[in-house]
């Protein structure tokens, strides 16, 4: 049974490997099981989870439905529009565009908007804070997107959800989440300051004799102006945003690359195709990341919202051939012959 791989983590990430996986299905699925056990939850989001609408591409989703006891943290502007009666315990100084992030209990079940932290220091806030609470465990719902944040890396444990929305063939669906199950399995970069580098929010900083020394470069996208400067203290570069395949194909281009350390905080900051790692490796570069995800199980929705639909056997039994972990269908209840 899938919470039989998360009822030992007091903190847990849900992240999609794109729209229209089952993410919010899967979220809403194990709220229901752990309603019916008794954990006290909390939950939050990265970015904005439970309209009922994508505001992209104008497809219905599904919303979030929390049951009483269960706390949630979200941004004023959500709090208002929630359609549910609940209960603030706290109003946070933290502060996202849509206003102060609101941490309240549940009174009568109901349904949220869920609009959480900014930053990754704000998720790490947040996980602290909730054994105030008597909390036992915070699921933290996200994507892999250019704005996310390291949560999984900051989470006990990562559910990742896949599915037919990834693309229109079985074949690319493997070879996509293939690619990125590699991206999972990075080396970790050996350093006593990941904790201090996972606060970091942006620019590229040297690592010289184990310490972080800032080069000023504000983001990686703008490596290329910064020639002189990005290698003034050795090879060993620590990239706190984003690292896509100009950086990596710049820095494959410098007599530099032999032997230069690319470290990023986790896989969710990698938006590299796998030719242009390659080719920075074959150039004696290295890709790390500061940790890697604890991945306890992998959720699929077969069905995409283009209409395209394949059998769930097929899908589940294709992502058990990825990844080392129980691969679940939570809709239907398929995982292969394990059982739920």
């Amino acid at each position: 049974m899938i919470l039989d791989h998360i009822l030992s983590c007091r903190t847990l990430s849900i992240t999609g490997m794109a729209k229209n996986t089952g993410k919010t299905v899967t979220l809403n699925y194990l709220l229901d099981r752990l309603q019916e056990r008794g954990t006290r939850v909390a939950v939050t989001s990265i970015g904005i989870d439970g309209e009922k609408t994508d505001q992209v591409t104008q497809t219905e989703k599904p919303e979030i439905e929390l049951y009483e006891g269960t706390l949630f943290v979200t941004s004023e502007y959500h709090y208002r529009q929630r359609q549910l009666l609940s209960e603030i315990v706290d109003l946070s100084d933290d502060s996202t565009s849509l206003g102060r992030l609101v941490t309240a209990r549940v009174l009568h079940r109901g349904k949220v908007i869920l609009s959480g932290p900014a930053t990754t220091g704000g998720v790490r806030r947040v996980l602290d804070r909730m054994g105030e609470y008597g909390v036992e465990l915070t699921i933290v719902d996200g994507a892999l997107s250019r704005k996310s944040h390291a949560a999984p890396t900051i989470t006990d444990g990562l559910i990742l959800s896949t599915g037919a929305a990834i693309a229109p063939d079985l074949n690319t669906i493997v070879k996509k989440t293939s690619e990125l199950y590699a991206l999972m399995q990075l080396p970790e970069y050996e350093t006593d300051k990941a904790d201090e580098l996972l606060q970091i929010e942006n620019g590229i900083f040297a690592m010289e004799n184990g310490n972080p020394v800032s080069l000023n470069i504000p983001s990686s996208l703008l490596s290329d102006k910064y020639k002189t400067e990005l290698f003034a203290h050795g090879n060993q570069l620590f990239i706190s945003g984003i690292l896509t395949d100009m950086m990596l194909n710049f820095l494959k281009m410098q007599p530099e690359a032999k032997g230069c350390a690319v470290v990023v905080k986790d896989f969710t900051k990698i938006f590299v195709s796998p030719m242009t790692l390659r080719l920075f490796q074959s150039k004696g570069g290295r890709l790390c990341v500061l940790k890697r995800p604890n991945l306890l199980a992998v959720t699929v929705n077969p069905v995409a919202p283009s209409g395209f639909e394949l059998p769930s056997s097929l899908l589940v039994e294709a992502m058990e051939r990825v990844f080392p972990v129980p691969v679940y269908d939570v809709v239907s209840g398929n995982n292969n012959s394990k059982g739920e």
